[in-house]
C-alpha cells in the first residue's frame, strides 16, 4: 500500500448562511450561491472524501479507514475521528452548543460528540462571533432563554485573521456573518440551536429549535479556554501549535524556502490556506496550491516542502 500523499476531493454543503467565498478565495466549483461548508477532509456518512489520484483514486476516507488502517498507523476506533472543513459564514450561524461523546452516543445513534476548533481564515472589518453565555446556574440559563433575553444571555466576541478557538463541546457559540474559517473537529454531524434569529428559509419557515438538548448538554457556567498559541521558527519554517487536547491537535506550518520534515505522527490532516509550493517525497513530487487537502499516512517517512506556503496541520 503506497504511503504518499493522499490527495482527497472536497465535499460542498448548501446553507442558509452561505455564500461564494468558497469559489471566489479557493477556486472550488461550489454548486450553490449559498455553499456554505466544504468538507474537505471528511469520512462521515452525510459528506465523504473520496481520494483524487494515485493507486486508491475513487476511494472513500471511510474505506480506508475500514480496510487499510495500517495507512493510519493502526488507530483504533470505529469511526474516522477527524473531520476538517471550511466555513463561509456570508450571514450569520444559529446560536448552537454541541453534545459530548457520552450524550451523542446515548441519544444521538452512537454519532460522536462534537469538541471543535476555528482558525478564522479572513473575516470583515469589526467582525465578531458569540462564544459562551453569561448564565451562572442551569435555571438562569433556562429563565433567559425562555425571556428570549440574548443580549445578555450570549458573549460576544471580536475577531480577526488569523485568531484561533478552542470550542469544546457544551460550548454555546455562533460565527457570525463575514468570516471565513477552517474548522477541524471530531467527525460529528449534531448539532443542537439554542437561537437562529427568528429567520425563515426561502419556503418561509422558521428552523427547528433543539432547546431540551440544548440546556442539557450546555456547560454552565461557561469557562473560557485558556490556551496560549506556541510559536517556533525553524529555519525557513514557522510552526504555531494552538491547541493538543483530547481529540486533536492543530498547529500552523508557515514555509518560505524548502525545508526537509519526518511524519512522525499516526497520520497528519494538512490543509493548504495559502500560497503555492511542492512536495516531495524521494522520486515523487507533488505541487501544492491554496484550497489542496490531504493525509500524510503513517509510513511518510522523510519528505520536503518547498515554497510559500501556510498550512493547518492536524492529528489526533
Amino acid at each position: 500500500m503506497s504511503q504518499s500523499p493522499i490527495f482527497l476531493r472536497p465535499v460542498f454543503q448548501d446553507r442558509i448562511w452561505g455564500g461564494t467565498a468558497l469559489r471566489d478565495e479557493f477556486g472550488y466549483d461550489i454548486p450553490t450561491e449559498t455553499t456554505g461548508e466544504c468538507w474537505a477532509i471528511s469520512a462521515h456518512p452525510n459528506g465523504q472524501s473520496v481520494v483524487a489520484l494515485g493507486e486508491l483514486q475513487g476511494k472513500t476516507l471511510s474505506e480506508l479507514w475500514e480496510n487499510h488502517r495500517e495507512l493510519f498507523g493502526n488507530v483504533a476506533g470505529e469511526k474516522f475521528p477527524l473531520l476538517t472543513k471550511i466555513l463561509d459564514a456570508k450571514k450569520d450561524l444559529s446560536v448552537q452548543v454541541h453534545p459530548d461523546d457520552e450524550y451523542a452516543g446515548a441519544y444521538e445513534n452512537g454519532e460522536l460528540g462534537k469538541t471543535e476548533c476555528w482558525y478564522i481564515i479572513d473575516c470583515k472589518e469589526g467582525a465578531g462571533m458569540v462564544y459562551g453565555h453569561n448564565a451562572e446556574s442551569r435555571e438562569e440559563l433556562v429563565s433567559m432563554i425562555e425571556a428570549d433575553e440574548w443580549d445578555r444571555l450570549l458573549r460576544r466576541v471580536s475577531i480577526k485573521p488569523g485568531d484561533f478557538y478552542y470550542v469544546p463541546s457544551g460550548t454555546i457559540h455562533a460565527l457570525c456573518e463575514g468570516t471565513l474559517v477552517l474548522e477541524t473537529q471530531q467527525s460529528s454531524d449534531t448539532t443542537y440551536r439554542v437561537y437562529d434569529y427568528n429567520r425563515k428559509d426561502t419556503e418561509g419557515n422558521t428552523r427547528d429549535l433543539h432547546l431540551r438538548q440544548s440546556v442539557e448538554v450546555t456547560k454552565v457556567p461557561h469557562t473560557d479556554w485558556q490556551g496560549k498559541p506556541a510559536r517556533n521558527e525553524l529555519g525557513n519554517m514557522a510552526i504555531t501549535s494552538y491547541v493538543k487536547e483530547k481529540y486533536f491537535s492543530v498547529a500552523k506550518w508557515e514555509v518560505k524556502g524548502e525545508v526537509s520534515l519526518t511524519q512522525d505522527e499516526p497520520f497528519l490532516l494538512v490543509s493548504v490556506i495559502k500560497g503555492d509550493g511542492i512536495f516531495t517525497q524521494g522520486d515523487l513530487t507533488f505541487p501544492l496550491s491554496k484550497g489542496m487537502h490531504f493525509i500524510l499516512p503513517a509510513e511518510t517517512g522523510t519528505y520536503q516542502l518547498d515554497g510559500e506556503l501556510e498550512l493547518i496541520v492536524s492529528h489526533v
